[in-house]
């Protein structure tokens, strides 16, 4: 059933990805994705992050920034000081000038004491046809690092079972919006499981990891466990696990998006983008009451984010970073971007060019 839900919980759709917004949807722009099983996570935007766990931001693997207005980019020194001393490589990608702004934010500080501290940043500077990487790492007193560019055709991080794609759209700046997709989801048989007589662990995330990666039928599989404190082994053949184990079904997908005029071309890369997505985390700023003020900030109302949701024919929608001007009023924006969704109120209609 298509529907908004409170953003401030934990969103899940199937079970690959747990979805929540860092500062809910009143605060500064972020969401935080927890890849299950894997002990890994993505971050969408560097809004405020001092109020949210430091364990969970550490299992961060790779950040995704829209754009570097200040409410989607003031986190970055709290990352930073976060990850400073850990062994850690990180990739942070943004809009075509992000790697000058983290040049800009590193500069603002004396970096004469950690030669000995591990952290990488490879920083993607993301045009619309190129990408460019460079890295800082701590050793070298963060000073900047040109690696390479390469074409830009859509996707920007490819890991075994998952992408994460982008597009660029038009906030008087350029804007990035993402799409998170998992490859296949893949289901584990738990009457076949019983049937063969090992319990569940770590050994089906190896099972489910060769699978993605196409490994030969004939690769070793080891489930190791503990029975009353004796440790237990088998060995299995990866063709005879996947074919009795496993069940695959299509990947889940959740897209973001934020600070976007509601234009045409605007609406065609994000429905494009987004299509079919299971969760649509969308910025509501306004309601449709305020829309001109929408359009000349470049932002988008609530309806025009139901629109959006509805033309992609996503399953959720999710609508966040709403103006402090409804303070007390959530419900206002989520009921009005429902109806939009629903089709009780009418699509609305793009502008056409720039505001």
């Amino acid at each position: 059933m298509r529907g908004l839900r409170d953003s401030a919980k934990i969103a899940r759709v199937k079970s690959a990805f747990q979805a929540r917004l860092v500062n809910g949807p009143f605060g500064d722009p972020g969401l935080f994705v927890a890849l299950r099983w894997t002990g890994k996570a993505l971050l969408f935007d560097l809004g405020r992050l001092d109020r949210f766990p430091a364990a969970e931001l550490l299992k961060v693997r790779a950040v995704f920034v829209s754009h570097t207005h200040m409410d989607h980019f003031i986190g970055f020194d709290h990352f930073l000081r976060l990850f400073l001393a850990r062994e850690k490589r990180v990739d942070l990608y943004g809009p075509w000038g992000i790697v000058e702004n983290v040049a800009g934010k590193l500069r603002g500080y004396t970096w004469n004491l950690v030669e000995s501290y591990p952290l990488v940043l490879d920083v993607h500077d993301v045009g619309r046809d190129r990408v460019r990487r460079v890295r800082f790492a701590a050793r070298k007193a963060f000073a900047a690092e040109e690696l390479d560019v390469v074409p830009f055709e859509g996707t920007l991080l490819r890991e075994p079972g998952y992408r994460v794609r982008a597009t660029h759209l038009d906030h008087r700046i350029d804007c990035l919006a993402f799409a998170l997709e998992e490859d296949t989801h893949l289901n584990v048989r738990t009457d076949e499981l019983a049937r063969l007589g090992v319990p569940p662990g770590p050994w089906l995330n190896r099972l489910k990891d060769a699978v993605r990666k196409g490994e030969a039928p004939e690769t070793e599989i080891v489930a190791e466990w503990t029975k009353e404190g004796r440790k237990e082994k088998r060995t299995f053949r990866l063709g005879e696990l996947r074919d009795r184990l496993l069940r695959e079904t299509p990947g889940q997908k959740i897209a973001y998006v934020t600070d976007a005029l509601f234009s045409e071309e605007n609406v065609a890369r994000v429905v494009e983008l987004v299509r079919g997505a299971d969760l649509f985390f969308c910025e509501s700023l306004f309601v449709d009451a305020d829309r001109e003020q929408a359009t000349r900030r470049y932002h988008m109302t609530a309806r025009q984010a139901g629109t959006l949701a509805r033309l992609a024919g996503v399953r959720r929608l999710e609508v966040f970073h709403f103006s402090p001007r409804y303070d007390g009023e959530p419900e206002r924006l989520r009921n009005e971007a429902q109806a939009a969704f629903d089709g009780t109120l009418p699509e609305d209609v793009p502008v056409r060019g720039r505001a």
